[in-house]
């Protein structure tokens, strides 16, 4: 990849940390600035927000710039497609051939990736792999085909532009008949947004990793273990985390205390407004087009029936809740009756949330939820399935400590932090592929835990031996809280497989990272020190996600499609995105069908930057 560039920006430093902010009523607009700060936005118009422009046809004409935004009181610049937050949306038709002119009016080079879309991969758009990129003054032709009908969107490839403003919903519509019937058709498009220079909110990560984390163990959390568990058991309790330097509420690198959640580039305060008359079905189109953010989406006093995941259509499913991060789709059917609901989707670490309403007329607001309480992990989560006797630290076992406190198994990790082995050379992903066995031993994933010897290195602190497999957990801070929450075991994908043919090998791919130097990384290989993920043209392949973290990692691979399967080896669903929990193992099979150079990374923004990243190569 391509060095990432600084944020331009003509306006002060931000100020010193700060708690959620809800953010201005207007959203976005420029209001109450100082002489000099016009002056600096000068011959800028503002960014439009809250209600995209639609954009359709075989033709489309699209311009990167710079626009003036306020969410928080505190103007900033933002990187804007056609001068608008979210980007326009994208309406187009299944079988079409599109031709879409970008124009770079920034002073540093762009680019635009269409999240999702099957096409040529010259036409990705990823630099350094798919293309160099848009420089400053010049438009780059993107032209492909529609093979696909569904809800996705796009955005930058490059720097920090994506966090600056640059996404959008994009629409491939059937050429036929809908399938999905509804009276009413909203995107919603999440997102999160910064006032910091986002290079210098990587720095502080690099010198702090939990720098904005609000939620970390305190001295009242300490005297509940106490009155809950005694004081030896508590302190066995906050002992074992110190040793394993690990917080128990690091769920999200960034928080409120720099994010604002918005809702179609709306701030909670602002409250984007979607209208319906009572008993029209409603079709909410979710897109998770955040840096960083995974979202817990609800509406209260309304069921919300998923009929579309990451595009696909899926088996319709009734529930509560879901959860989805950077990437990741939704579609969902709701038939509201009253004249209000709110749209309520937290963050994970319960740090702020964005919201907005659906309502019968304008002006009208329903009651907006508390954030729910922030969970700790468990060691379920941080550690897998087994008990605690084969985890070591520092290289020695941790048997002295009474673990029975935490009430929780103490399932196998390994989390050195001496004795590692720092001469190991980036791999050749053969060495985690399994060749030529016969097809009953692939009619399923292996279960056997095979880590590179290049995660025994500085890259890496922590090693999960005996991982989670299953498929039905919605993940901490939702389990057991009384409602319907949506889980991967939930989704079918209508009409199955694309390629009805198993598994010819399999590829295993660990998720790693080291929290306190904020290195993230595939096989504690961050991306420059890596190699190329090679597949033969045709190849029908599996492969494992394994995360040896503590973090959700939401995974994207451009060009083909993921077909999740459960830990059995049956077909479950078709995704572009997939979230893997902690200490979990989840494996797809994919078809190499798409000749080129492909992208392969975490959808959270800083992760991918800081290395959780691989290329693709189909021949």
């Amino acid at each position: 990849m391509p060095p990432l560039r600084p944020f331009h920006s003509p306006w002060p430093s931000v100020p010193s940390r700060r708690r959620f902010v809800r953010g201005l009523v207007a959203g976005g607009v420029m209001v109450g600035l100082s002489p000099w700060v016009r002056a600096a936005a000068q011959g800028l118009a503002d960014t439009r927000t809250g209600a995209a422009p639609v954009l359709s046809g075989t033709n489309i004409d699209l311009v990167v710039a710079e626009s003036p935004v306020n969410f928080t009181g505190t103007p900033r610049m933002a990187t804007t497609i056609n001068g608008s937050i979210p980007a326009p949306t994208l309406k187009l038709r299944e079988g079409d051939t599109v031709t879409i002119r970008i124009t770079n009016r920034l002073r540093e080079a762009t680019s635009i990736h269409w999240h999702g879309i099957i096409l040529p991969y010259q036409m990705d758009g990823v630099p350094g792999i798919s293309f160099q990129g848009i420089p400053p003054g010049e438009t780059f032709t993107y032209q492909f085909r529609l093979e696909q009908t569904g809800t996705y969107w796009y955005h930058s490839h490059s720097g920090m532009q994506e966090q600056t403003g640059m996404y959008g919903a994009l629409i491939v519509e059937p050429r036929e008949a809908d399938p999905i019937r509804a009276d009413r058709d909203y995107v919603v498009q999440l997102s999160d947004w910064t006032d910091e220079d986002p290079m210098r909110v990587l720095a502080k990560l690099k010198v702090q990793s939990d720098y904005y984390n609000y939620h970390q163990p305190t001295a009242i959390d300490f005297f509940r273990d106490v009155a809950d568990m005694g004081l030896s058991r508590a302190l066995d309790k906050r002992a074992m985390w110190n040793q394993m330097r690990m917080n128990p509420t690091d769920l999200a690198d960034l928080s409120g205390a720099t994010l604002t959640y918005l809702m179609n580039g709306v701030t909670p305060a602002g409250n984007w407004t979607g209208l319906f008359r009572p008993g029209e079905r409603v079709r909410l189109r979710f897109i998770n087009g955040a840096a960083n953010t995974f979202y817990d989406v609800r509406i209260p006093g309304l069921k919300m029936t998923v009929v579309q995941s990451d595009g696909q259509n899926v088996e319709p499913v009734t529930v509560d809740e879901f959860r989805f991060g950077p990437g990741e789709t939704y579609d969902v059917i709701v038939t509201p009756r009253e004249d209000a609901y709110t749209i309520f989707a937290q963050s994970m670490d319960r740090t702020g949330f964005a919201r907005g309403t659906l309502a019968v007329r304008e002006g009208l607001n329903a009651a907006v939820p508390a954030l729910d309480p922030v969970e700790w992990l468990t060691m379920a989560d941080m550690m897998g399935a087994m008990d605690h006797g084969a985890m070591r630290h520092g290289g020695s076992a941790m048997g002295a400590m009474d673990h029975a406190a935490m009430g929780h198994d103490m399932p196998g990790m390994k989390h050195d932090m001496s004795g590692m082995n720092h001469g190991a050379m980036a791999m050749d992903h053969g060495q985690h592929a399994m060749h030529g066995m016969a097809g009953g031993a692939l009619a399923k994933p292996s279960a056997t835990v095979r880590h590179a010897r290049t995660e025994y290195g500085p890259s890496t602190d922590m090693r999960v031996d005996m991982p989670r497999t299953n498929l039905d957990d919605p993940g901490i801070g939702l389990r057991n809280n009384g409602r319907r929450v949506l889980t991967l075991a939930d989704l079918k994908t209508i009409g199955g497989p694309l390629d009805p043919r198993g598994a010819e090998r399999e590829i295993e791919l660990h998720l790693t990272g080291n929290m306190e130097r904020y290195t993230w990384s595939l096989d504690g290989l961050e991306f420059g020190k890596s190699t190329p993920v090679h597949l033969k043209y045709g190849e029908r392949v599996r492969v494992i996600l394994h995360n040896d973290t503590m973090m959700t990692h939401p995974m994207h691979l451009h060009g083909m499609w993921s077909e999740v399967e459960t830990p059995d080896g049956q077909f479950l669903v078709r995704r572009h995105t997939i979230p893997v929990q902690p200490a979990q193992r989840v494996s797809f099979l994919v078809t190499a069908d798409a000749l080129g150079r492909w992208a392969w990374h975490c959808h959270l923004m800083l992760h991918m930057d800081m290395g959780m990243f691989r290329e693709v190569v189909v021949s």
